[in-house]
């Protein structure tokens, strides 16, 4: 695979982008916090429309991870890595909380750059144009195999592959009561997580990203996204994962020491 010199590096817009929205998911958290933790109501962060926001960034994050996953010399190293602090929350959270995180976006992240990881050389038969439309279709088309339940256990949405009214393939209620499926978007009643991304459909998105990725390291994409315009947004942009990993002790100790 070519590279050309002036892009074998990072490519600035995209450390921009996701520096913006690993700071969104920050606030979110901390308006979360807020919410559940301190009695602070801050209505709009859970308003029904704010959720396609707080997806819509988190989105973008798992692109762009995929993306840069195109950059790294050892994906299965770095995807053991991410597990592993994913593991540390779920181990830690239940000691501050009454809740746990169980297959949050770290968790998610290891998994997929793991399989990335194996089946790069595969993945590279498919051009990168084919690669990012079919497995955007195949993110698209999976966004509602993970139920939603209402408070009596009754399914309200979801539970089926395929677009609402269009077509909707309906998956065995076995799937959901396994119980251990749940890593995979296969929720059972009564599961419940503070940070939940499950391998469908987010799995799709992030091979998309990879095949973008291609584009990105060739230095096929418009020249505006390889410079760094705001210098402090791409560092940040660059620490992502640790921020990730610290921002919520350190939100929940200023918190702690204003409210209580």
């Amino acid at each position: 695979m070519p590279t050309d010199k002036k892009t074998s590096g990072r490519v600035g817009l995209l450390d921009e982008l996701r520096g913006f929205a690993i700071i969104c998911m920050v606030v979110y958290h901390a308006m979360f916090d807020l919410n559940y933790f301190f009695g602070v109501k801050v209505p709009v962060f859970f308003d029904d429309w704010f959720d396609v926001v707080q997806t819509s960034f988190a989105g973008l994050f798992i692109f762009i991870s995929g993306t840069v996953c195109r950059y790294s010399h050892n994906n299965l190293k770095r995807g053991v890595q991410c597990f592993f602090l994913g593991m540390i929350l779920t181990f830690v959270t239940p000691f501050f909380t009454n809740g746990n995180i169980y297959f949050g976006i770290l968790h998610f992240l290891g998994i997929a750059m793991m399989i990335f990881g194996l089946s790069e050389k595969i993945l590279d038969h498919i051009p990168a144009l084919v690669g990012i439309i079919v497995f955007g279709v195949l993110f698209a088309l999976s966004c509602y195999v993970v139920r939603i339940y209402n408070d009596g256990g009754g399914v309200v949405s979801g539970g089926f592959f395929g677009l609402p009214g269009l077509f909707e393939l309906k998956l065995p209620d076995e799937l959901y009561k396994a119980g251990v499926l749940f890593p995979l978007g296969f929720n059972p009643k009564g599961f419940s997580s503070y940070d939940y991304f499950p391998i469908f459909p987010w799995l799709f998105l992030f091979i998309a990203g990879s095949y973008f990725g291609i584009w990105a390291k060739n230095g096929s994409l418009p020249k505006f996204f390889y410079p760094v315009h705001i210098k402090w947004l791409a560092t940040v942009g660059r620490y992502t994962i640790w921020i990730y990993m610290l921002h919520q002790p350190v939100v929940y100790l200023i918190f702690s020491l204003i409210f209580r």
